[in-house]
């Protein structure tokens, strides 16, 4: 074999074998690619468990404007308020003997 003609083969070998670490190791390998499609997965996951809540808070938000029984039902269960007239009864349970 003539030495020209060996020096291209080595030239050839040695730009696959460069090729082939990128495609394997390198930056934008099959295994990083794999991984951020895993990411991607995970954050289109989030985000639709942030669209659901994100809706569910816009529909509370249209009840809380259309009417008064919502803002109502809200203060009588998180702020324990009454209406005027009604009379409050709070019920204790029985505490166990010592």
């Amino acid at each position: 074999m003539d030495w020209r003609l060996k020096l291209v083969i080595g030239l050839l070998l040695a730009l696959f074998v460069g090729l082939q670490y990128r495609l394997w190791v390198g930056e934008g390998s099959l295994a990083e690619v794999a991984g951020l499609k895993n990411q991607l997965a995970d954050q289109q996951a989030e985000l639709d468990k942030l669209k659901a809540r994100n809706a569910l808070l816009r529909d509370e938000i249209a009840e809380l404007k259309r009417g008064l029984e919502a803002v109502e039902a809200r203060a009588r269960g998180e702020l324990g308020m009454i209406k005027e007239g009604e009379t409050f009864y709070q019920v204790v349970p029985a505490q166990p003997d010592r």
